[in-house]
């Protein structure tokens, strides 16, 4: 059998990545929305302001790591799709934009 060059394994390397990126932020968002009903959970119960803003911190912290997640995703795609190299350097540029402004 002969053996695959770079571009023909680059596709599946790519896809692979992607979906394994996907089920990954995907966890993520449900360990988040987990902490979600557990701080509503908490509000019903009376706990004290204190340790609700503690969890709702923690809860926050791990949707940033998740929005982080996939803009690494977001890049890697930009990087791979671009047609040249100017253009994956424009496409970074464009993504870095988006951190400044969401991150």
């Amino acid at each position: 059998m002969p053996r695959k060059t770079a571009e023909e394994l680059a596709p599946r390397t790519a896809s692979l990545y992607r979906a394994d990126h996907q089920k990954d932020v995907v966890n993520r968002l449900r360990r988040i929305e987990g902490q979600i009903r557990g701080l509503i959970e908490m509000i019903h119960e009376g706990r004290s302001c204190e340790e609700v803003a503690l969890q709702m911190s923690a809860a926050r912290k791990a949707m940033d790591k998740a929005f982080y997640r996939m803009m690494a995703c977001t890049v890697i795609e930009a990087v791979y799709d671009a047609e040249s190299e100017g253009k994956a350097i424009e496409e970074v540029e464009k993504s870095a934009r988006l951190l400044e402004r969401f991150g």
